[in-house]
C-alpha cells in the first residue's frame, strides 16, 4: 500500500535525540506490529491508535501494518509516539492526503481512546532539543504551553487527532505559538531578604564569598542561630538566570515526577531534601531514570540541613557531581546523564545535642559521640566543601539592639559585579577553574604564597584543598578589587576552612 515517514523525539536525560517513525502498510493478514526497542507503553499504543483512528471517523485498515522506530538501538518509552504512529498509519494507508511537507514537522502526543490528545512528559526538554531541526512541532495543547517557553521553535497546539489531520489536509489552521524571550514578566518577587537576619556578619560575608565565586559552604552552629534562615535567603543574592540556564533548569523539571510548574519559570532553583531521603532521591535513578535533587538544583542551590543526619552512603554520592557537575546513571537497558551543576549549602549542629561550645547550655555529648557525629562527613567530602563557617550564638535580648544590616539587593549588586569580572577575565566563575587555569589566574604575592605553603604543610591539606583554597582566595581578592591575591585574602580563606 504505502510507506510514511515522520519525525519524533526520544528522551535520554535532558537530551532528546531524533526518532524516525516509519509506518509501512501492506497487503496480507491483518497485523499491527511495532519494532525498534519499544517498551510496554509503546507496544500498547496499538490499541490506543486503533481506537483513536476509528473514533475520529476513519476505517482502520485491515492490512499488515509495521511501525519501525529508528534508530533501532535506542530504547523508546511513554505514549508520546501515539500521534506520529496514528498519522503515519493514515498517510501510509491512503486514508488522508496532506497538502503540507510532512518532513517539516515533528510530532509528539499521547492519544485517548476517543482521539483526544493528552499531556506528555518532557515537552520542554523535547522542544529545547528540537530547536536545531528548524521543524514545526505539533504537540497536545496542554503540553504546548510548556514547550512555548523555548524561543526559536514553532509550536502548533492541537486538542485531538482529527484536528491534526484537518491541519495537515488544509481544512483548518493551527495557531502558531511563539517562544517567550523575557524572564522578567514570569519571575515572581521574593519576600526573603538578608536584612531580616540580624547579626551574623561573618557568616553573611562567607555567604557573599560563596555566592560571588559559586563555592560550596557549610554552616556550623547551635540550633536556632539562623542557619536555615540564611540558607533560604541565599538565592536572593544570586544573579538572575540567563535564558539558557532557565531553559536547562525547566527542562529537568519537565522530566521529573512532578513535572514542570510554570510558576517556577525563571526562578533560581532551591532544593531542600529531608535528611531521610534515599540515594536515588538525591542523585536520581529508578527503572526509568528520573532526575534527583542534585539535578533539580542545577543552576541553583541544594540546601542540606542537618547534613550529618543523612545516611553516610547518601552523602558520599555527592562527591562525584561536586567535581564533575553531572551525574551518570546506568541501567541494564540504558544509560542517561543528568546535569548537576549546583551550589551546595549545608548546615549542621556542632554535636548531637547541639550545645557544644554554647555559652549558656551545657553539652551532654561525650567526646566520642561528638567525634562520631562530625566524622559522618568524610574527609573526601569535606575536601570538596570550600567554606566552613562557625555561627556564633546570639542572646535574644542582644538581637533587639542590632541593626538590620545590608539588604539582599546591596549584596546582590556586588555579587553580580564580581561575577562579571570573573567572566570577563577567564570566561567562567572561580569555582569552575581547573588546575592549569588556577596557576594562570590565581597570582599570589610572595607573602601570600609563603602563608599558604606554611599552613598547608602544618594542617596537611590535600592537593585538592590547596587548589580550592587558591580559588577562594581569588574570589576574596575579586571582592576586594585586587588583581593579585594578598596574604590577607589567603588568611581569610584559611579561616573558613576549619570545621570544629
Amino acid at each position: 500500500m504505502g510507506l510514511a515517514k515522520l519525525y519524533s523525539r526520544a528522551l535520554c536525560g535532558i537530551q532528546a535525540p531524533e526518532v524516525i517513525v516509519e509506518v509501512h502498510v501492506a497487503n496480507g493478514l491483518p497485523n499491527f506490529s511495532i519494532v525498534g526497542l519499544p517498551d510496554t507503553e509503546v507496544k500498547e499504543s496499538r490499541d490506543r491508535v486503533r481506537s483513536a483512528i476509528q473514533m475520529s471517523g476513519f476505517d482502520f485498515p485491515a492490512r499488515r501494518i509495521t511501525v519501525n522506530l529508528a534508530p533501532a538501538d535506542l530504547p523508546k518509552d511513554s505514549g508520546r509516539y501515539d500521534l506520529p504512529i496514528a498519522i503515519g498509519v493514515l498517510l501510509a494507508s491512503g486514508l488522508i492526503k496532506t497538502t503540507l511537507d510532512i518532513s517539516q514537522f515533528e510530532f509528539a502526543g499521547e492519544l485517548a481512546l476517543d482521539g483526544m490528545l493528552r499531556k506528555i512528559n518532557g515537552a520542554l526538554a523535547i522542544a529545547y532539543n528540537a530547536g536545531e531541526s528548524l521543524r514545526g512541532f505539533i504537540l497536545p495543547e496542554t503540553s504546548a504551553v510548556e514547550a512555548q517557553l523555548v524561543s526559536g521553535v514553532t509550536i502548533y497546539a492541537a486538542k485531538s487527532l482529527i484536528q491534526v489531520v484537518q491541519y495537515l489536509t488544509g481544512e483548518i489552521i493551527l495557531v502558531k505559538a511563539a517562544g517567550i524571550d523575557s524572564l522578567a514578566t514570569l519571575t515572581a518577587d521574593s519576600f526573603l531578604d538578608f536584612n531580616q537576619v540580624k547579626g551574623q556578619l561573618s557568616v553573611k560575608n562567607a555567604l557573599e564569598i560563596a555566592a560571588a565565586g559559586r563555592h560550596s559552604i557549610l554552616m556550623v552552629g547551635s540550633p536556632g542561630c539562623g542557619k536555615s534562615m540564611l540558607a533560604e535567603r541565599m538565592v536572593t543574592i544570586l544573579p538572575p538566570l540567563t535564558s539558557k540556564e532557565a531553559i536547562e533548569s525547566a527542562s529537568i523539571y519537565s522530566l521529573s515526577q512532578g513535572g514542570m510548574d510554570l510558576n517556577l519559570w525563571g526562578r533560581i532553583p532551591f532544593r531542600q531534601p529531608h535528611h531521610s531521603s534515599s540515594g536515588v532521591a538525591i542523585v536520581g535513578g529508578g527503572a526509568k531514570p528520573k532526575p534527583g535533587e542534585i539535578s533539580l538544583a542545577h543552576n541553583g542551590v541544594l540546601f542540606m540541613d542537618e547534613i550529618p543526619e543523612f545516611e553516610r552512603k547518601v552523602l558520599e554520592v555527592l562527591r562525584e557531581p561536586l567535581e564533575t557537575r553531572k551525574i551518570n546513571i546506568a541501567r541494564a537497558s540504558q544509560k542517561v546523564e543528568f546535569p548537576a551543576d549546583f551550589q551546595l549549602v549545608a548546615a549542621m549542629n556542632p554535636c548531637p545535642c547541639g550545645n557544644y561550645a554554647h555559652p549558656q547550655n551545657v553539652c551532654k555529648c561525650s567526646a566520642e559521640q561528638r567525634n562520631k557525629y562530625v566524622s559522618k562527613l568524610s574527609a573526601p567530602l569535606l575536601d570538596r566543601i570550600d567554606l566552613v563557617v562557625q555561627m556564633p550564638y546570639l542572646k535574644p535580648e542582644d538581637l533587639q539592639n542590632l541593626p538590620l544590616g545590608e539588604s539582599s539587593q546591596e549584596i546582590k549588586a556586588r555579587v553580580i559585579g564580581v561575577r562579571k569580572l570573573q567572566l570577563d577575565r577567564q570566561n567562567k566563575l572561580n569555582y569552575a577553574l581547573n588546575n592549569q587555569e588556577i596557576e594562570k589566574y590565581c597570582n599570589l604575592e610572595e607573602k601570600a604564597l609563603e602563608l599558604l605553603q606554611q599552613i598547608s604543610n602544618k594542617l596537611g591539606y590535600s592537593p585538592r584543598s590547596y587548589y580550592r583554597l587558591l580559588k577562594i582566595g581569588r574570589t576574596i581578592a575579586d571582592l576586594d578589587n585586587a588583581e593579585i591575591i594578598k596574604a590577607k585574602h589567603i588568611a581569610q580563606g584559611i579561616q573558613y576552612k576549619q570545621l570544629l
